[in-house]
């Protein structure tokens, strides 16, 4: 048993194949890199996954390498008030952030959104992701998940307008938000979201590159649009009310959940609807994301359904309803 006094930490990369493949406008990828932070002590064991990001340059490896150097800069004093000094937001702080939250809800006996004041997550519904593709393989990917209420559609330029009406063809009932991934530009986003609003998608998720989306505050918006790549934490939330109407909250874009929930406040305030999103990982990494679900008007937190096996003690996913996290696996 670890002593009380002495924490242990390990991190290491994992590597989990995808169910087929994952397309964006970015690239593909077969697998799901994670990075995972476990903190012992006291007899208990907290967990936390990140994935590491490569739009914002980071890697499985440095981030194992910045997850070793807090470590020890923590050793002896493993607490989540101390990781905002230690690393900036990203990938690396979240799995650390969530690893502490986990061993602290385990060492004392009550569920990490007691532990924070929270509301009790519940089961929700969540999107399912159609991946990227010509507007005929979208259209068949989209008629077999066709019956499930919330589908996020990635986009990728141009042709866009094709791929949605095709998307919308074979799922006439479903929600849709739709994906950009910054792949639009400031000459065709009219065009884009006129296309979209036609078919009745709900929300846009980052249509222009971040930093290049003035071009939102000038226009009328015939749909809500979303941030992502634009919005990272708290103090990136102020200048983006006149571009957008919604933000898409990522605990490995925050730096947690810590600064998740904290952003997820401060958007409320600002009259920001919330999405609360996730990369392509396993259960570890989405149970913590459970927790801003009850501040959410979206909720996508799909990885697990898109690998091809998820870990043990996953979240129990029944169609497109996700169920909080049970003990075994977080919190």
């Amino acid at each position: 048993m670890t002593s009380s006094r002495s924490p242990r930490f390990a991190a290491r990369i994992e590597r989990w194949p995808i169910a087929g493949a994952f397309t964006i406008s970015r690239g593909s990828k077969t697998e799901a890199v994670t990075v995972i932070a476990e903190i012992s002590q006291g007899g208990h064991t907290g967990r936390g996954e990140c994935v590491p990001y490569p739009r914002y340059g980071e890697t499985p490896e440095a981030t194992l390498a910045a997850l070793r150097a807090a470590q020890r800069a923590l050793r002896g004093r493993p607490g989540r008030e101390g990781l905002q000094r230690v690393l900036p937001a990203g990938a690396a702080r979240n799995a650390l952030d969530c690893a502490l939250l986990d061993l602290e809800a385990k060492t004392r006996g009550q569920r990490a959104w007691e532990l924070l004041g929270r509301a009790e997550p519940r089961a929700c519904t969540t999107a399912f992701t159609i991946s990227l593709g010509t507007p005929e393989a979208m259209a068949a990917a989209t008629a077999k998940a066709a019956n499930r209420p919330l589908l996020k559609i990635k986009l990728g330029g141009e042709g866009d307008a094709e791929r949605i009406a095709a998307v919308r063809k074979e799922a006439p009932e479903s929600e849709l938000i739709v994906d950009a991934n910054e792949a639009w530009t400031a000459a065709d986003l009219e065009h884009n979201l006129a296309a979209c609003a036609a078919v009745g998608v709900t929300l846009v998720e980052q249509p222009l590159p971040a930093g290049q989306d003035e071009a939102l505050a000038r226009i009328r918006r015939p749909v809500a649009v979303c941030a992502d790549e634009s919005v990272h934490d708290r103090a990136s939330l102020e200048g983006l009310r006149e571009r957008y109407d919604a933000i898409n909250i990522k605990l490995d874009k925050a730096g947690g959940v810590s600064e998740a929930l904290a952003m997820a406040d401060a958007a409320q305030a600002l009259g920001f609807e919330i999405m609360v999103g996730c990369m392509v990982g396993t259960s570890l990494s989405m149970a913590p994301a459970m927790l801003l679900t009850p501040q959410a008007r979206f909720v996508d937190l799909d990885g697990p359904l898109l690998l091809a096996k998820d870990r043990e003690h996953g979240l129990r996913y029944e169609g497109s309803t996700v169920y909080p996290p049970e003990p075994a696996l977080w919190g």
